[in-house]
């Protein structure tokens, strides 16, 4: 289970580093810019995880290996942007992948130190929103999560398989795998079909000609 967890914690760290990065491009930032963006999306929502389940030091900062995934991450998009940016809405597709890879390890993780059921899917939930929310904003864009299609119900209902599979005594590994095909394919469909929840709309105030 150990294995399995650090495995999907690396890719989610790099497949979110490289939404990241990529984000950085495209916003014409520097290398060390690229970098702490690649890092910063990579890594926030584990450090998060980690801080709310007692996990200290967090893994990212302990374990080289984060910071070296998500190096790599930035570089890789530094140097050959064009070929990572090649499909349409890359940023959008690794942000997919790194939010169903940190939702169902990061479900794993709290279930593994004990937490109960709910708050281990809703933390689960929060590993998989955190790093894209700082990406984000460090662009100075409205965060992902409280504007996209199925963003957060997505990783809740990636996080919640992980859950169910655990109560029900079913292999962590193929639980895992469901609740991360979930997730990703909920956000894929939202995406392309434009799925959404309801979202605000103000009222208009219209004045009376005097």
């Amino acid at each position: 289970m150990n294995t399995l967890l650090l495995v999907l914690d690396l890719i989610g760290t790099f497949v979110f580093a490289l939404s990241g990065a990529t984000a950085a491009v495209k916003r014409r930032l520097d290398l060390f810019g690229v970098l702490v963006l690649s890092f910063v999306a990579g890594n926030f929502g584990g450090i998060t995880r980690d801080l709310m389940i007692g996990a200290v030091p967090p893994a990212a900062i302990s374990d080289w290996r984060y910071l070296a995934v998500s190096l790599l991450a930035g570089v890789l998009t530094f140097c050959w942007f064009p070929g990572v940016d090649r499909r349409h809405n890359s940023v959008l597709l690794f942000d997919a992948a790194g939010l169903a890879l940190f939702a169902v390890s990061g479900t794993q993780k709290a279930l593994a130190l004990g937490l109960d059921p709910v708050m281990a899917a809703l933390l689960g939930m929060v590993t998989g929103i955190g790093g894209g929310m700082v990406r984000d904003v460090l662009v100075a864009e409205i965060p992902t999560v409280l504007r996209a299609d199925l963003y957060a119900v997505a990783a809740l209902a990636g996080a919640t398989v992980v859950v169910a599979g655990s109560l029900l005594h079913i292999p962590s590994t193929a639980t895992t795998i469901a609740g991360a095909a979930l997730c990703f394919g909920l956000r894929l469909m939202a995406i392309r079909r434009g799925w959404q929840l309801p979202i605000a709309r103000p009222r208009k105030h219209f004045e009376e000609d005097p």
